[in-house]
């Protein structure tokens, strides 16, 4: 069992930036991808921000276009999200989103771009 802790969510107004962080916890094996999906509004599922895995492999949503760098702290077990240029319509519940042979989500953290 792998416990994710979500921390970062927040207000900012348009163009601003947040910095998410996951940290991971428990039962978490040598190989794994950790990242951010983001719940859809229209059709509530959830849609890829970023992911990145231990060999430092990384990918972004299509809407990221250079604005959001992940990281990860292997160290730690962590994973660090900088989203700069914030809009509006990207306001919403982030999760933290983990994968090995098994799959965990974090309980969610509010992001709101508003002035």
């Amino acid at each position: 069992q792998v416990h994710l802790v979500e921390s970062g969510g927040g207000l900012v107004q348009p163009g601003g930036s947040l910095r998410l962080s996951c940290a991971a916890s428990g039962a978490i094996s040598l190989v794994y991808r950790m990242g951010w999906y983001r719940q859809v509004p229209d059709n509530g599922g959830r849609e890829l921000v970023a992911w990145i895995n231990t060999d430092n492999n990384t990918q972004y949503g299509d809407f990221v276009n250079g604005r959001f760098v992940i990281t990860r702290d292997g160290a730690k077990t962590t994973v660090d999200l900088q989203m700069n240029n914030l809009e509006p319509e990207e306001t919403g519940v982030y999760y933290c989103h983990f994968r090995d042979w098994s799959e965990y989500w974090g309980q969610g953290t509010q992001v709101t771009v508003s002035k």
